[in-house]
């Protein structure tokens, strides 16, 4: 059969298609393919551009495009292809890992008013009123208002208070980079590209993820006069918190489709359907109609998918205290990516502080707090979310993360090794882009009871875009599965039947107390749960649980943290029905000659 047999009718149409077309394709419909026969379909000596997400989609769709012998296509991303531009008639030195808090105060020679950190929260709102900017189509700071973005009250309030401080900040330190006498940032010379109005050589351009391009790259692709194709999906748009927009949305082409996956089974497809019905809640909604015609039966690559990186840390931490004999795991990205914040601050520092200890912090801004409340406060007034799962991480498991980052690291193969991991391990932003035969998701993504409780006016301050991303974050990692879904209880839609290809996880609300009495007798086993606690970050809830953590233990206590431990309880299981945390479980076992090295 030939290649042409094999495409379907809608993929015909997108190839035979002449002029502007923008294209929702659902996720494992072959888009890749789609482009590529395109553009082995265009008159002979044609300039092609096309356009990936990231580093790793580019070099992917190089080797396709150079297996179809198709010479006449460049690939680039939008940063490569500003980087060349920027960079050729520039003399300016690039700052690869951007600005860290401190760095801000003292290059714009920050003071604050006596009150706690507040250089430092004005320094915060700074970088991300850059990136606002630097992301956006505007020429000028002053034509945008970064309120907008600002959700949680305490951070409205403290930004309303500071409008004219950090405006005037975002201002000078983007005249700094300009004039050459700072290092300037990746969104900086992408910027710098959209302004400067170019004309790309080209007779057509195929821009790929459409969904998730910034309005700065958008207005670049739009102003060419080459035919241009976009292609996307609407409901994986997460990158949202990084101002992208959805360009599909924003361009008034010819509408063709990329309906039918050919990575999973109906099943899989129902469940898609289903779940991105839940934007009725939100929105007036048209449905998807997303067909299933993928065929895999394979359970070789299996790998856990969670919204943040506290939830995959945690989730791989009950791996690997549940399956002691597990030998080799695998992190998407950087397995030290998920230890740290985006500007630097090590989950080792927020332990320093944690303990006192501030002579072993090496982050200037973690080292300016006083103790872990003082970081908590800032969290609140920054909505800086990493730093506030490193606090929950650090309540949780206190002074056995070393240890368990340790085992994690031992336990990390290599990119040559990936496919001799039990498990492979990624956030939903890092598996973007990926298939596995069998997933398992964590609990930490949004439910259809939170949307209710939006609807319904029960969540002052609700940013109805923020909510209809996280439901995306979920369809992203739903679809990410070949054959097999394993998905936690509360995050099925209601009457959602299960099946072979989807498998439940229950979930409980309550303490299971009655599962682990007369544990003595061993009568029925009853002390062998499996569940799957979901995880979230409340300064409050932490609190209550890390206040007992480490009281003393009794001698019957003991013995029930034996019987319980070998009867095969995972640690957070065990860790509830204690009412300690599960680095207080860790820590007592090990006492107990557990968890030897």
């Amino acid at each position: 059969m030939t290649q042409e047999r094999k495409l379907t009718d809608e993929q015909k149409a997108i190839i035979q298609s002449t002029g502007d077309i923008r294209i929702n394709a659902v996720a494992g419909s072959g888009k890749t393919t789609t482009l590529i026969e395109y553009a082995a379909s265009r008159p002979a000596g044609s300039k092609i551009l096309y356009l990936a997400f990231n580093k790793s989609v580019k070099l992917e769709a190089q080797r396709k495009f150079a297996a179809k012998n198709l010479t006449n296509v460049k690939v680039e991303t939008a940063h490569s292809l500003a980087y060349k531009h920027i960079f050729r008639s520039n003399h300016y030195s690039l700052k690869a890992s951007g600005y860290k808090m401190h760095e801000i105060v003292e290059l714009l020679g920050l003071r604050g008013n006596g009150e706690k950190h507040t250089e430092y929260i004005i320094a915060n709102h700074i970088s991300k009123f850059i990136s606002y900017f630097c992301n956006s189509d505007k020429a000028k700071v002053q034509e945008l208002n970064y309120l907008d973005t600002v959700n949680d009250p305490n951070a409205q309030s403290f930004v309303h208070s500071f409008y004219k401080y950090i405006e005037d900040g975002t201002r000078l330190f983007l005249s700094k980079m300009d004039k050459g006498e700072i290092e300037i940032t990746h969104d900086f010379y992408l910027k710098k590209f959209q302004l400067s109005r170019p004309v790309l050589p080209y007779d057509y351009i195929l821009f790929d993820e459409g969904q998730d391009a910034s309005g700065a790259m958008l207005s670049v692709f739009l102003n060419q006069k080459a035919v241009k194709v976009i292609v996307g999906d609407t409901h994986q748009q997460i990158y949202g918190w990084r101002y992208a927009v959805n360009s599909l949305e924003k361009t008034d082409f010819q509408t063709l489709h990329l309906s039918a996956s050919f990575r999973f089974q109906q099943p899989i497809a129902n469940l898609a359907n289903e779940l991105l019905k839940w934007k009725k809640h939100l929105k007036k909604y048209t449905p998807v109609l997303i067909r299933g015609k993928g065929s895999s039966t394979a359970e070789k690559s299996k790998a856990t998918i969670a919204r943040t990186n506290l939830g995959l840390l945690l989730s791989a931490i009950d791996f690997i205290t549940d399956n002691p004999k597990t030998k080799h795991l695998y992190f998407e990205g950087n397995i030290n990516s998920y230890t740290y914040a985006d500007d630097g601050a090590s989950l080792y520092d927020v332990l320093s502080l944690y303990n006192n200890n501030h002579d072993r912090v090496r982050d200037k801004l973690i080292k300016s707090m006083h103790d872990l409340d003082d970081l908590e406060d800032y969290v609140e007034k920054t909505e800086d979310v990493q730093l506030g799962m490193m606090a929950g991480i650090v309540k949780e498991y206190g002074n056995e993360i070393p240890a368990i980052l340790k085992r994690l690291k031992d336990l990390h193969t290599g990119d040559d090794s990936r496919d001799n991991a039990e498990m492979i391990f990624s956030t939903v932003h890092r598996a973007k882009g990926m298939e596995y035969d069998v997933v398992y998701l964590a609990g930490d993504f949004i439910k259809e009871a939170d949307l209710e409780r939006a609807k319904n006016g029960q969540k002052e301050n609700t940013d109805t875009s923020k909510l209809n991303e996280e439901i995306n974050l979920l369809y992203v990692a739903v679809t990410r599965t070949k054959n097999i879904l394993h998905i936690p209880e509360a995050l099925l839609p209601e009457n959602f039947p299960s099946s072979a290809l989807i498998k439940v996880i229950k979930t409980e609300d309550k303490r299971q107390e009655n599962a682990f009495t007369d544990h003595k007798t061993k009568r029925s086993g009853a002390g062998n749960i499996k569940q799957i606690k979901e995880k979230a970050y409340t300064v409050a809830k932490q609190r209550e649980i890390s206040r007992d953590a480490y009281k003393p233990w009794t001698s019957d206590q003991d013995e029930e943290l034996r019987y319980l431990y070998e009867s095969d309880n995972p640690i957070s299981a065990i860790a509830d029905h204690f009412g300690r945390t599960k680095g207080a479980i860790i820590s007592r076992l090990k006492k107990l000659n557990y968890f030897t090295e």
